[in-house]
């Protein structure tokens, strides 16, 4: 029988105000991490998809042979996979990139580090509306994330679409105050998770890979506009808390998450929509 737990904001809100009270009261290093019991499951934090869905694959088919139990706990959203990695709650959580885990790191006081990229979902823009980017018009409404570091990626896509124009020099931390030519459009910040639903109620979103497909979009086909793998600095990996990493049991699912077999099974399940990033994590 499987053990893949779906959590909820409400079952660990508690955790999440703790680490939060520890973060305003703290900033001293984690304790050193204790050794690892090989013979314990090693327990993962994950979104719904692409990432639970990776890391079952490993558990049905991969996992037994290496000498690995695992077990996969899902969240639906972007804050409580690293409150309770940091508590310890879940011994790792596999479902963001680098940017967004600095910035997670540096307001909460966390001490997640990144083990091994595994997989990219390229952000791109929906719309149930306009059929192309030549039909967003003046006046138009796009919803783009509210997060930091995903909605200054979400208006380098709109710029490098010309869509927009961003100020010079601005990077990937950009923001809506940044941006020097809407064209007319609108903008609406939402939470990530929630764009897929928007898509009604505005012109178009910008939305994250692992939500446009648990939506039933399909980037590679779909998205009026979608970013390019090669040199992305967006690949999702695999992370822990500080002091982990050399977990026997975290090297052995780094090793596995970048197997041939799970390269394939990425490849054949996603179709482009995501796509493998292997190697280890910066």
């Amino acid at each position: 029988m499987r053990k893949n737990t779906k959590i909820t904001a409400a079952a660990l809100a508690t955790a999440a105000l703790a680490v939060g009270l520890t973060a305003c009261g703290s900033s001293s290093d984690p304790k050193p991490a204790g050794k690892a019991d090989e013979s314990k499951a090693l327990v993962v934090a994950a979104s719904p998809t692409p990432h639970a869905d990776i890391l079952k694959f490993v558990k049905d088919n991969l996992a037994a042979k290496a000498g690995l139990k695992l077990e996969v706990k899902e969240f639906t959203d972007y804050v409580l996979p690293n409150t309770a990695t940091e508590q310890g709650q879940v011994d790792a959580n596999f479902f963001q990139h680098k940017p967004y885990l600095d910035d997670f790191n540096k307001k909460n006081g966390t001490h997640i580090v990144p083990v091994v990229d595994v997989e990219l979902e390229p952000l791109g823009l929906y719309s149930h509306k306009v059929k192309s980017l030549k039909d967003l018009a003046s006046g138009q409404t796009v919803a783009v994330p509210n997060d930091t570091t995903n909605e200054g990626r979400a208006l380098q896509l709109l710029a490098s679409n010309g869509v927009i124009t961003l100020k010079d020099g601005v990077g990937s931390g950009a923001k809506l105050s940044d941006i020097k030519d809407s064209k007319g459009l609108k903008f609406k910040e939402l939470e990530a998770a929630t764009l897929p639903r928007a898509l009604n109620d505005v012109d178009a979103a910008v939305i994250n890979g692992n939500y446009a497909i648990e939506a039933n979009l399909k980037p590679a086909k779909d998205a009026l506009a979608l970013e390019k793998a090669e040199g992305n600095p967006y690949a999702n990996f695999l992370a822990v808390k500080k002091g982990n990493e050399n977990d026997p049991r975290i090297q052995k699912l780094a090793k596995l998450l970048n197997s041939d077999e799970v390269k394939k099974f990425i490849t054949d399940k996603y179709a482009g929509s995501v796509v493998p990033a292997f190697g280890p994590a910066k």
